[in-house]
């Protein structure tokens, strides 16, 4: 792993060479790659440096203790021995979680669905909810978001939203919200304040370009219809809303926000690149069932990851055993804790897994 360090410090320190390079700064296109090259690398390379750091005072403080010292001195030292004996245990774990293979789509913008599930105008307001807390997250990620389709109750919930994440990590942090949240909760709708149980489904898909899945256009079917709002009724006399579908797999995507019908097939065909990449992974996936689930769990949107309960004000996820007695904040998208908590199981169970294959 030293070695790998190593070459990557080495690398890295060219790079900044390269980018000090008159050829290279005159050049927009190596510019652009050599700048993200080095940004990828940046905290590995500032992880072993620091590591490099702790060891050379571990070694220097271990040293000490061969020399005459008093014992208000050699107790210091000792202090000092475990400090950085311990530092240099979490920079070494640090180190091995940036060496694991990155997954490729960690950088990738991001399409969400929503849909409300169980509950009726329940999940569908829960829907809404979520996608609230969705984009204010996003909001405080510098992350820029953007609806691509949408299919409102008469309550203002949404029983289908569908919309873009575009900034730098929004898969990373977005990509194990997939699955089924729970709602417990009097509804607006509820007369008697009883508290009821329901569920919305979420799926997060990294967005795909053409190049990575080809769609011919003699296998997609493309209908046009007039948008329509809340309840369904016309809400424009043109045919600009566009569905989009792929006759071999039967996926369907429609996009009605736009303002242009090619603005909506745009979009329309975002969605269902994004669509059949997740079936390929699924089907890839499902070739594995036999082996342990993560204890991130697997995405698949049939599994309840999460509970959202009123009355406690308590935030649960059941994939990692996390409990936050803040929902209101949660909901409002402060939702680094939850994310920081899964991508560390999901890491600690990659580098597990690691070690028994070893």
């Amino acid at each position: 792993m030293l070695d790998r360090l190593q070459a990557i410090a080495d690398r890295y320190e060219k790079l900044s060479e390269l980018l000090c390079d008159p050829d290279v700064t005159s050049d927009t296109k190596k510019l652009r790659e050599y700048s993200k090259e080095q940004s990828d690398l940046q905290e590995a390379y500032d992880a072993y440096n620091e590591y490099k750091s702790v060891s050379e005072q571990l070694a220097d403080a271990k040293a000490m203790q061969n020399e005459k010292l008093d014992d208000e001195m050699r107790e210091m030292v000792k202090m000092e021995i475990e400090e950085l004996s311990e530092q240099s245990a979490n920079l070494e774990e640090r180190l091995r979680i940036l060496m694991m293979p990155k997954d490729p789509n960690d950088d990738k913008n991001v399409i969400v669905e929503i849909r409300g599930a169980a509950g009726g105008d329940e999940a569908a307001l829960f829907a809404g909810d979520l996608y609230r807390m969705y984009t204010r997250y996003a909001d405080s990620q510098g992350w820029r978001t953007e609806i691509l389709d949408a299919s409102v109750n008469d309550l203002g919930g949404f029983k289908e939203i569908i919309f873009m994440v575009t900034g730098k990590g929004a898969y990373s942090k977005l990509k194990y919200e997939s699955g089924a949240h729970r709602v417990q909760r009097i509804p607006v709708t509820e007369s008697g304040g009883r508290i009821h149980t329901s569920t919305s489904t979420v799926v997060v898909m990294p967005e795909v370009e053409e190049v990575e899945v080809i769609i011919n256009d003699a296998d997609i079917r493309v209908d046009t219809f007039c948008s329509s709002g809340a309840g369904g009724q016309s809400v424009n006399t043109t045919k600009s809303a566009v569905r989009v579908t792929h006759v071999p797999t039967g996926i369907v995507a429609t996009c009605q926000d736009g303002k242009s019908q090619n603005s909506n097939k745009e979009q329309a065909l975002r969605v269902l690149r994004a669509r059949i990449s997740d079936k390929i992974r699924e089907e890839e996936e499902a070739k594995y069932s036999g082996e342990r689930k993560s204890k991130v769990g697997t995405g698949d949107r049939s599994e309840r990851i999460r509970t959202y309960n009123f009355p406690q004000s308590r935030v649960t996820d059941h994939r990692i055993g996390l409990t936050l007695h803040r929902l209101e904040t949660v909901l409002s998208g402060d939702m680094g804790e939850i994310v920081s908590a899964l991508t560390i199981a999901a890491q600690s169970d990659a580098l597990e897994k690691g070690e028994q294959a070893m």
